[in-house]
């Protein structure tokens, strides 16, 4: 489990994390989404311990990142799939990493399978593309077996197969029981593979729910009525006050009109109804509506730079 509790970090006049609480739990996959500049790779950076809190604490099964004597066992991550040794064979980049948690030789070859390296394990990692260095990220992170992953835009630079290949295999690792923590801003993939959402803006707690419930949580709620006299159905529902947009099938999308009233005025009128849905907002429209106030335009280079410019501990290993 990631336990984070009310956890600060401040750069200068930026408060990039603002009394932040949370928890990852076992068993599902949590995702982790807020506006640019939201504070989401900060809070990352704390609980991997590559920077140090204000105030507050983030622990993993209830110690600190810099207290895990072989932390590849504990815990995997991925912030930076570019973060190799350009000159070394993909191979090479995980050995020398099994080797600082005294993993064996076999643990490379079984992630190299895992992941789909075998044909460029020999390649130097330098001259990999996007999605393949991506490939080598997760297969660092999974190194050592661990219990909990933390994952920064894992799908980022792979093809739809290998987005799918990722989302099975999060899942998978889910229902073995582990702490999976996915940070993304790919609202669809994220509402097909996170089970539990934790949303930031502006440093802070905007939502900690189940995946539906966010989205249930959204205003933005309309039903898709459809009928062979349409212009009736359109009179009706727009002398109720329900706002109308007709779809090229044929249908109606109504706003602001619940769907038995809807179907009280067609029955009341004698309407012949052949579709009467309730339809939610999507995952990336609940999160733009339940987000708009902390947008932060301009955050991320800031966010960014703050960021970057921190060292990375030796002790924290891969990014």
């Amino acid at each position: 489990m990631i336990e984070v509790r009310d956890l600060s970090k401040r750069y200068g006049d930026k408060l990039a994390v603002d009394h932040l609480s949370f928890s990852v739990e076992p068993g599902r996959v949590t995702g982790f989404l807020g506006p640019n500049g939201a504070g989401k790779s900060t809070t990352m950076r704390l609980i991997l311990g590559l920077d140090r809190p204000n105030s507050g604490t983030a622990t993993i099964g209830g110690r600190p990142y810099r207290e895990l004597s072989q932390p590849l066992r504990v815990v995997g991550a991925l912030l930076e799939a570019r973060a190799v040794h350009s000159g070394r064979s993909a191979f090479n980049h995980l050995l020398v990493l099994a080797q600082t948690q005294s993993l064996p030789r076999r643990r490379v070859d079984e992630v190299i399978d895992l992941i789909g390296l075998r044909e460029v394990a020999g390649q130097r990692a330098g001259g990999f593309s996007l999605g393949m260095g991506q490939r080598l990220g997760i297969a660092a992170a999974l190194l050592g077996d661990p219990k909990v992953l933390v994952l920064d835009e894992p799908v980022n630079g792979l093809d739809p197969e290998g987005i799918h290949w990722i989302r099975n295999l999060l899942k998978r690792l889910a229902g073995e029981g582990r702490t999976v923590f996915v940070s993304s801003h790919l609202m669809n993939e994220m509402a097909v593979t996170a089970d539990h959402l934790i949303v930031i803006g502006r440093g802070q707690l905007i939502a900690d729910c189940p995946t539906e419930e966010f989205i249930a949580r959204s205003s933005e709620k309309s039903v898709r009525v459809k009928g062979p006299d349409r212009d009736r159905l359109e009179q009706l529902i727009t002398a109720e006050g329900g706002r109308v947009t007709a779809d090229e099938d044929g249908a109606l999308t109504v706003a602001d009109l619940e769907a038995p009233r809807i179907g009280e005025l067609a029955a009341g009128a004698g309407l012949v109804l052949h579709e009467l849905t309730p339809q939610l907002a999507s995952l990336e429209e609940a999160f733009m509506e339940l987000t708009r106030a902390s947008v932060e335009y301009g955050a991320q280079a800031h966010d960014t730079a703050a960021t970057d410019a921190m060292p990375v501990p030796l002790e924290a290993g891969p990014r």
